[in-house]
């Protein structure tokens, strides 16, 4: 051995750490601990309700889509050091100006949703770009969007309809091309195989009589999909994720390196009120309508699958796809509770354990590991 090698080996920069180290530091780990825990308990006790069958299945798999989209937005911006405390408000404004552009205004589904877009990610890059000049804390800035987004949505249709609710969606949305692509389902040829094969259940009376319980894998799923491995290899392979990293680890640090701190900031804050636009999208087309109630408290649920996820509220460690394990715990918690019987008033106490042993489990080993205090 050379006394170069020798001096690397001894250098604590360089030092080895073993599989299990790594293991034990990455922030996944909670929501991978919580995964196993949940299930083995629904396996337990749900078992044999018709939790695990194709029905049920797809079941908590769509509720946990549904989180993991908000999910994925708000994992990258709290890695970032931000938060957004509209985006449930902004899951209500946008699925009411699709509404309302389609039902009221007789636009075409196509440019409804566009347009929609278009005009929620501009209010996105309007949060950041408050936060990023003024310098105020992004908790302020986006409660403050979070009740003018809220009030939006409950006043135009009141004025314009008379009423909160707006349906109608549905029917202008036969034979789009854009809503397709948020409120269809794909793979319908292979379950229908599956059904006539007796691998899943079918219907056995009615007009629906020899169709299978499960016709195929809802967009809201895809669209899931999608975003958290858009996500993940956004934050894992590329430059623009170790800006990331950098922005919400030590942003004046990150400045001095040539980090565009005040760019990527705004971005994800773009990011996470598309990643808003597209489940709101996706609620309107399978509903058929948008309510002003829809979105109530998806900001808080969302910081929770992140935080169950592994990532830290100060900015600079996380993981997305511990942030989409958080949503997969959700989905599966609240329906599980429903098979199995229980109180559904208890699935928020549920989580709220769930929440605080992830946290705790991560915290302490990633203390023990890394010698934190």
């Amino acid at each position: 051995m050379t006394e170069a090698n020798a001096a690397a080996i001894s250098d604590e920069r360089v030092k080895q750490q073993s599989g299990l180290r790594k293991a034990l530091i990455r922030p996944e780990l909670g929501g991978i601990c919580g995964t196993i825990i949940v299930f083995s308990l629904f396996l337990i006790f749900a078992g044999d309700s018709g939790m695990f069958n194709a029905q049920g299945m797809m079941n908590w798999s769509t509720v946990s889509a549904q989180f993991m989209i908000i999910a994925v937005g708000a994992c990258l911006l709290m890695i970032a050091g931000e938060f957004d405390l509209s985006v449930g408000s902004m899951i209500g404004f946008s699925g009411m100006m699709i509404a309302i552009f389609t039902v009221t205004l007789e636009w075409p589904v196509w440019q409804a949703i566009l347009v929609t877009f278009a005009l929620t990610v501009a209010i996105g890059g309007l949060n950041g770009y408050i936060v990023v000049r003024t310098g105020l804390p992004s908790f302020i800035v986006t409660l403050a969007f979070l009740f003018i987004l809220r009030g939006f949505t409950i006043y135009l249709p009141q004025i314009i309809e008379r009423k909160t609710i707006i349906g109608g969606v549905d029917r202008a949305a036969e034979g789009d091309w854009l809503a397709a692509l948020f409120g269809g389902k794909v793979l319908t040829g292979f379950f229908t195989w599956m059904g006539e094969a007796g691998i899943i259940d079918v219907f056995e009376r009615g007009s629906r009589a020899g169709q299978p319980v499960v016709e195929g894998v809802p967009m809201l799923i895809v669209w899931a999909i999608a975003l958290v491995i858009f996500g993940h290899i956004l934050l894992t392979r590329t430059q623009f994720g170790n800006w990331i990293f950098a922005a919400g680890g030590d942003a004046q640090a990150a400045r001095y390196v040539g980090v565009p701190v005040n760019r990527v900031k705004i971005l994800m804050f773009m990011f996470t009120a598309f990643c808003a636009t597209v489940f709101a999208t996706c609620q309107v087309m399978e509903f058929g309508s948008a309510g002003a109630d829809r979105g109530l408290l998806k900001e808080f649920e969302a910081i929770i699958a992140v935080v169950i996820g592994g990532a830290l509220l100060t900015g600079g460690y996380g993981s997305v796809i511990g942030a989409a394990l958080g949503a997969l715990i959700f989905g599966v918690v609240q329906q599980g509770l429903f098979f199995a019987g229980v109180e559904s008033s208890l699935f928020r106490v549920f989580l709220g354990v769930i929440l605080l042993f992830a946290v705790i489990l991560n915290t302490y080993i990633r203390r023990i590991i890394t010698g934190e205090r």
